[in-house]
């Protein structure tokens, strides 16, 4: 083959995400290609990021089989694309792969602070990039008791989720660059290649993790830079929703490259508290399918099992067990029964929030949708029980008395005979 390129335009993407182009031998390139210092700085990373710590006691050769970075063909050893890719040499890698770049920009309304071009290994183009986006990246301070919580602009887990994601499912044989811009909306990255068969803007956060250059994933994961489980995607989210921010937004993606958007945004600084105290609570971070729970019940106010399903895009059964743990929690409450159940932030939330007005808006709103089902039912039917209203609101006899009594209170229902017999008819 002419050059490394050439053998992945051979086949379609189905066929190379069957063939795993990353961890193909470039026999074009030899072990010279690889670079001894980008190796020790694998190494580094190893020990940083707490990776495959086993990694560590392996000759650089065996370190090399272990990640797939070189392979023998005919008691010859190569480097593979995963390689050249992570260690190669600046020339050999851009001779053999000239794809594999990077642009990082800085754009403050119509001036370009910063446009620069990266072709090096990946490992080299992570540190590059970090340094770059943490110049850009102010941070404030949250109180926490006795402590200061750092609050970036922009999540660090996010951008290196990000990021990875990037260069482990892009389409090397697609001439783009990798972009990472920070605008004044906020930062996105863009690869080429479209999302993975299979993965769509709904099913994101649900569908099981599986990428385009599998070896790649896999040496990422053990070194220490991509979670080991596949589940970066889930930090990303996580960065936006602990700071009750807006959701990562990948709207804009077509079927040649996946663009991720972080908007630039103001921390809700009540919510991110709330999130704080209670994983300090239960000594563990919250799921990811809790905080969408929060984050949609934060903008949303009040909604039911299949609105919040919906609205997150996970099965009304997942969905129903996270509210559920969340109501135990304290932090959701309910009205209602089946499927008008409505859910909310509770009122200790509001509370700590020091939003007490909004938590009596919310309960406000439940009582006038109440009072407008009560009417509307005795206009149907002539007139309305108080076991109507209990089997209409889900709510006990005694509150569906009360609900009943407001509304003759307000002359929109008479009360009609008494006792058992008593029933409430509307004021014509």
């Amino acid at each position: 083959m002419a050059n490394g390129i050439d053998s992945l335009r051979n086949g379609s993407l189905s066929e190379m995400s069957l063939l795993d182009f990353s961890a193909q031998i470039m026999k074009e390139a030899t072990i010279d290609d690889l670079d001894p210092n980008e190796r020790v700085r694998l190494r580094s990373i190893i020990k940083l990021r707490k990776g495959d710590k086993t990694l560590l006691e392996l000759t650089d050769e065996e370190l090399d089989k272990a990640l797939q970075i070189i392979k023998e063909d005919n008691g010859v050893l190569y480097p593979t694309v995963t390689g050249l890719l992570l260690i190669g040499k600046e020339d050999c890698l851009q001779r053999i792969m000239p794809t594999a770049k990077t642009s990082f920009q800085v754009l403050e309304g119509t001036k370009v602070r910063i446009n620069e071009q990266i072709a090096k290994p990946l490992l080299a183009t992570f540190s590059i990039l970090e340094n770059y986006v943490k110049a850009w990246n102010p941070e404030r301070e949250m109180e926490q008791g006795l402590f200061r919580i750092p609050i970036p602009e922009f999540s660090e887990d996010a951008f290196r989720e990000g990021i990875v994601n990037a260069f482990c499912h892009r389409d090397y044989s697609m001439l783009q660059m990798v972009r990472l811009a920070i605008e004044d909306e906020g930062m996105s990255i863009s690869s080429q290649g479209g999302f993975i068969e299979g993965v769509n803007l709904n099913n994101l956060l649900t569908i099981e993790p599986h990428g385009r250059n599998h070896a790649l994933a896999d040496a990422l994961k053990r070194i220490g830079l991509a979670e080991r489980i596949g589940r970066g995607i889930d930090r990303i989210f996580q960065g936006s929703i602990v700071y009750g921010r807006p959701l990562p937004d990948y709207s804009e993606s077509t079927p040649t490259y996946v663009k991720l958007f972080i908007q630039r945004a103001e921390p809700d600084l009540a919510f991110t508290r709330m999130i704080s105290n209670e994983e300090n609570r239960i000594g563990r971070m919250l799921p990811i399918n809790s905080l969408l729970v929060l984050s949609t019940l934060q903008t949303q106010r009040r909604a039911t099992i299949q609105e919040l399903a919906a609205s997150i895009h996970v099965s009304e059964a997942r969905t129903k067990a996270n509210v559920e743990k969340l109501i135990k929690s304290g932090l959701v409450e309910a009205n209602g029964t089946g499927k008008t159940r409505m859910y909310r932030l509770s009122a200790k939330v509001y509370r700590e929030q020091d939003n007490v007005i909004g938590y009596v808006r919310q309960t406000g709103i439940d009582r006038l949708k109440h009072n407008e089902l009560v009417l509307k039912l005795a206009k149907q039917q002539g007139y309305v029980t108080r076991e109507n209203v209990h089997d209409l609101l889900g709510i006990t006899e005694s509150q569906a008395y009360r609900v009943l009594k407001w509304l003759a209170d307000d002359d929109k229902l008479i009360l009609k005979g008494k006792g058992r017999n008593s029933r409430y008819e509307l004021n014509k």
